[in-house]
């Protein structure tokens, strides 16, 4: 097979149906070492390809260019969400906020994101899975206020209006010098 151009790549990618030419230009990506996002965020938006063919590409390109991780992890989380919420499946989505959330722990966008893919009628995801991975997030969030938010919003779902409330005061306190961890209620 001849080796094809960029501009090839980004086609196939963008509107072939069949996936051994879709395949055929990923390998050809990789082996000409193309690190570029855009190109892979063409292939992600690709509707042919099956949840499980969209993460094994993810995987890969994330093992292949690990500095592109969080954007793969976050982009592959954006487009679960999207294209799989009629079916009211967002596993995925949480899923690869999480490993977003892993990559670079100390972004609030995976937090607040798979906050925002919870579908409170059908409780997708877990609430209790959500806040604990809020939870984990205000941990590792230099500026964690928005998550602070998040939690209240989430506790007072979980009809726990204690937790609520605290998490509330806390997003309210605004950005201060460092002190001691105050114990939160119990739960």
């Amino acid at each position: 097979m001849s080796k094809l151009t960029v501009e090839e790549i980004r086609r196939r990618f963008e509107s072939s149906k069949e996936f051994n030419e879709i395949f055929d230009a990923f390998e050809q990506a990789l082996e000409q070492r193309l690190d570029d996002i855009e190109l892979y965020r063409q292939l992600f938006w690709n509707s042919t390809l099956t949840p499980d063919e969209l993460c094994m590409f993810g995987e890969k390109i994330a093992r292949e260019f690990h500095h592109l991780s969080y954007d793969i992890y976050m982009w592959l989380a954006s487009v679960f969400g999207v294209t799989y919420s009629m079916f009211d499946n967002y596993e995925l989505a949480f899923e690869y906020y999480q490993k977003a959330a892993t990559a670079r722990p100390s972004a609030s966008d995976p937090y607040l994101d798979a906050a925002d893919c919870y579908e409170p009628d059908l409780n997708i995801p877990p609430l209790s899975l959500l806040i604990a991975f809020l939870k984990v997030g205000v941990q590792h969030v230099p500026t964690p206020l928005q998550l602070y938010a998040k939690l209240a919003y989430l506790y007072e779902l979980d009809g726990n209006d204690e937790m609520s409330k605290y998490f509330r005061m806390r997003a309210s306190e605004g950005p201060q010098s460092p002190a001691p961890p105050e114990t939160p209620p119990a739960q």
